[in-house]
């Protein structure tokens, strides 16, 4: 004899399914979303990095171009009495606000010599905010000479 007792619905096993599939659909995609903030992280540290490398270059270049422009004083322009020149001092003042952390040990520095003491070389130093940030700089190297040199 035949009983007719129910049969259980077609899908009736896949109770559930649905949802876990939604839900590793939702853990996928914040995957995605979490690494486009990473990459994004990344290109901004970039982008500051490249601002403050090229801001360096321009600093050393508008002092060695003040130099340029006043070469009978050239000794004045060296780290020890660059302080006392006033063309010198507003340069100073200018790297130290344009540049973090370009104080102290990361001050920038001008060194001259060469034969006739008219090599300068200027080196930039600055710091990124951050904890573990190594110190960045730039270094320029001109030679100055005077019309009767």
């Amino acid at each position: 004899m035949k009983t007719n007792a129910a049969r259980p619905a077609a899908g009736a096993h896949q109770k559930g399914v649905m949802l876990i599939e939604a839900l590793l659909g939702i853990l996928i995609f914040s995957i995605g979303i979490l690494a486009m903030l990473g990459m994004q992280a990344v290109a901004m540290r970039a982008t500051i990095d490249a601002k403050y490398r090229s801001e360096a270059g321009f600093l050393a270049n508008e002092i060695i171009g003040v130099m340029w422009s006043d070469p009978a004083n050239l000794g004045g322009y060296a780290t020890a009495s660059c302080a006392a020149t006033l063309r010198c001092n507003a340069w100073l003042t200018r790297v130290q606000s344009r540049l973090p952390n370009a104080t102290g040990g990361n001050a920038p520095t001008i060194a001259i010599g060469g034969v006739n003491n008219r090599q300068v070389t200027v080196t930039v130093r600055w710091q990124p905010p951050g904890a573990d940030t190594p110190v960045s700089r730039h270094e320029a190297v001109a030679q100055i000479y005077r019309s009767n040199d």
